[in-house]
């Protein structure tokens, strides 16, 4: 038998109170009333005689009440064989899964989080005396019981989910000692492989905590139908709601806001495991951000019922034509929408070609490699080109020469005649992308414009416009992170009359606003690693005075809480880095040297939304057989299978059994003391008669 706390062995110390209190007693004269003396003498050989039995008996009573109740506080136990004793520098490791799904309820506790750190504060006390604790949630450092479970108490939700990173605690197990994890184990967040990277000679243990099937509504993403969003103007707002849970949800009412304004409000029915998707009209007053939120009043889950979002009114795009004459000023210049720019080849502005969304290359009769590299620069930026062709002979090979830099391949130089042979251009697929929202319900059938190619692709692209015959007329090629748009025939009155036809606005309107990109998205994930930007450009002026007031650079900011994460500035770009602190949905402002740069909206992983867990039986199946190290026991707000385990780990533990014997041997003292008073009030009265 071994003490789990022997330092309560002094407590023996108290049997000197049973002791004393017998030697005062046996002191102490006894009156003895009588009528007759002839009965002294046998009386009192009687009464002494009895009277040190009973004493000695309840002094051995009292005794063994007190030894006893001291080793049951000293809490012994029969060890197990083939435990090997811990070393100094083992301790128990413990993991508790804080993420937003175990927000819903338990069986008992209000919170599947509140029952795993009931199990784990059990865990604590059946440890053994001078064992160390280690609670992986707040890092790798020992701690004694008492501190273990003030983390313990201090435990919240977050969204960074402990469980995605068993593999890398590696290096913070203790040598030897033992993982507790207590989790729900949803399937799509735990994934059983993880376990292979913890060291073998560590035993692992796995407690589900038992879930209770519910439903749960979630936003699953949020979308528009144009990128490009004017203001005080209708735009499809597309809401896609998934039901992550195992019961269905009927009527759940979902509202939609806008700058803190109800804009729509309806009523979902979804499946387990379905998506429902509803599209809303939504405006935008203004020119500042817009910030929408997505409320779905589901229960008993309420961590993801609210989406956040933005929306960022476009920016006119800035169309910039080179050509020797203006020929796009009457279609671009007179829009508020476009920003139109005019440069010659042999006068053009580089700074202004590398701002630009829209880059149209008309009929010029040399690309040189100047051009070549800034057109290249447009589209690896993402921005978007638009060439038409030259008739000249003598322009074709630096033509030639652009179309292999920017990865569209060689094409097909028709012969230069001297009254080109226009041909009819088809009628335009109403099912393209690139035409959706431009005809109207009904397509009449009208007269198409006629052009003269002048160039044949031998790698096709995206067809947009088609000749009747098949060929090729305007096509579009990915190209970096951007597109190039390529007429086969030049815009010249010779050689194409689609300046003049109705399709010409629509289509050039078309792609620039398909050239449009938008770095900010509606939405991001408080799990995603990284924020990338493109920012307004800060005058030198300004970041020479403001430079020594903030050498932070940018902020994220939320009502009172500040995080400096790191950041990487290239030029009009930035790479925010998510800070670990950075746990709380809603909106954050971008500041930079006090000052709002922009608003982003951060969610909650749609993972946690997902409540499939892993049953116990579940979990031993996926581990399999071949991995002894590592234990699956069935969780609870009972703890039964977690002390039973923990009895069979350190032994067979007694203090059941000296409890009972002391409360015995209690007993036993209080029939002896009230015997006794029996006896002596007997013996008195055969005195008195």
């Amino acid at each position: 038998m071994q003490l789990m706390y022997p330092w309560f062995l002094l407590g023996l110390l108290g049997i000197a109170i049973p002791v004393l209190i017998h030697l005062l007693q046996l002191r102490r004269p006894q009156r003895l009333f009588f009528t007759n003396t002839s009965f002294i003498r046998e009386v009192e050989m009687v009464t002494v005689r009895h009277r040190k039995v009973q004493h000695l008996l309840i002094l051995v009573a009292r005794v063994l009440a007190i030894s006893s109740l001291v080793l049951m506080f000293c809490q012994p136990f029969i060890p197990a064989t083939g435990v090997e004793k811990s070393s100094p520098g083992v301790g128990t490791d413990v993991l508790v899964d804080n993420s937003f799904s175990m927000q819903q309820p338990g069986s008992i506790q209000s919170s599947l989080l509140k029952e795993a750190v009931e199990e784990a504060r059990d865990l604590g006390k059946l440890a053994s005396s001078g064992t160390k604790l280690r609670l992986k949630n707040g890092g790798n450092r020992l701690i004694t019981l008492s501190e273990y479970q003030s983390a313990l108490d201090e435990l919240k939700f977050t969204s960074k989910a402990p469980l995605s990173n068993i593999g890398g605690m590696k290096e913070g197990l203790s040598s030897s000692g033992k993982l507790f994890i207590f989790s729900d184990f949803q399937k799509n967040a735990f994934d059983g492989s993880s376990l292979k990277d913890l060291p073998e000679n560590s035993e692992t243990v796995l407690v589900p905590i038992p879930t209770n099937s519910i439903g749960n509504v979630y936003v699953d993403s949020v979308w528009l139908d144009d990128a490009f969003v004017r203001m005080r103007t209708n735009i499809g707002l597309h809401v896609r709601l998934r039901n992550g849970g195992s019961l269905a949800a009927v009527d759940c009412p979902v509202k939609v806001f806008l700058n803190a304004k109800q804009v729509a409000a309806f009523r979902v029915t979804v499946e387990p495991g379905e998506a429902v998707a509803t599209v809303v009209q939504v405006q935008v007053e203004d020119e500042k951000l817009a910030l929408g939120q997505v409320v779905t009043e589901d229960r008993p889950v309420t961590f993801d019922n609210t989406y956040y979002f933005t929306l960022q009114p476009a920016a006119a795009i800035q169309v910039h034509e080179i050509a020797a004459e203006p020929a796009s000023q009457p279609l671009y210049g007179n829009e508020p929408l476009f920003k139109y720019i005019h440069s010659k080849p042999q006068s053009l502005n580089y700074g202004l070609l590398r701002q630009a969304d829209l880059v149209i290359v008309r009929e010029i009769n040399q690309v040189d490699a100047g051009l070549r590299e800034g057109l290249r620069a447009v589209v690896k930026r993402g921005g978007s080109v638009v060439i038409i062709p030259t008739a000249m002979v003598s322009a074709q090979a630096s033509y030639q020469q652009l179309f292999k830099e920017l990865g569209l391949g060689s094409a097909q130089w028709s012969a230069n005649t001297a009254t080109p042979e226009l041909r009819d251009v088809a009628m335009p697929n109403a099912q393209e992308p690139f035409f959706r929202d431009v005809f109207g319900a009904q397509q009449r059938a009208v007269t198409m414009p006629r052009v003269a190619p002048v160039l044949r692709w031998s790698r096709t692209g995206t067809d947009i416009l088609r000749l009747r015959d098949g060929e090729s007329y305007l096509s579009s090629f990915a190209s970096g992170a951007g597109k190039v748009y390529v007429f086969t025939a030049p815009f010249s009155k010779e050689y194409s009359d689609f300046v003049q036809h109705a399709l010409f606005v629509p289509v050039m309107y078309r792609v620039a606003m398909l050239s449009y990109l938008n770095e900010q998205l509606p939405a991001y994930r408080l799990t995603q690693a990284m924020v990338g930007l493109k920012l307004p450009a800060i005058s030198q002026a300004t970041n020479s005075t403001a430079g020594g007031a903030d050498e932070v650079g940018f902020r994220l900011v939320k009502d009172s809480l500040t995080l400096i994460p790191t950041q990487r500035v290239l030029g009009q770009e930035v790479r925010l880095d998510l800070p670990v602190g950075m746990d709380a949905p809603g909106f954050y402002q971008v500041q930079r040297r006090g000052k709002v740069v922009t608003t982003l909206a951060f969610n909650q992983d749609k993972k946690e939304s997902e409540l499939a867990a892993y049953t116990a039986a579940e979990l031993r199946e996926l581990i399999g057989p071949d991995k002894p190290n590592i234990k699956v026991l069935e969780g609870g707000t009972d703890g039964a299978a977690l002390a039973k385990f923990r009895a069979e780990q350190t032994g067979q533990p007694l203090w059941r059994y000296f409890l009972a014997f002391t409360l015995a041997c209690l007993l036993a003292e209080a029939l002896l003391v009230r015997l006794a008073s029996r006896r002596i009030g007997t013996a008195q009265a055969k005195a008195v008669a």
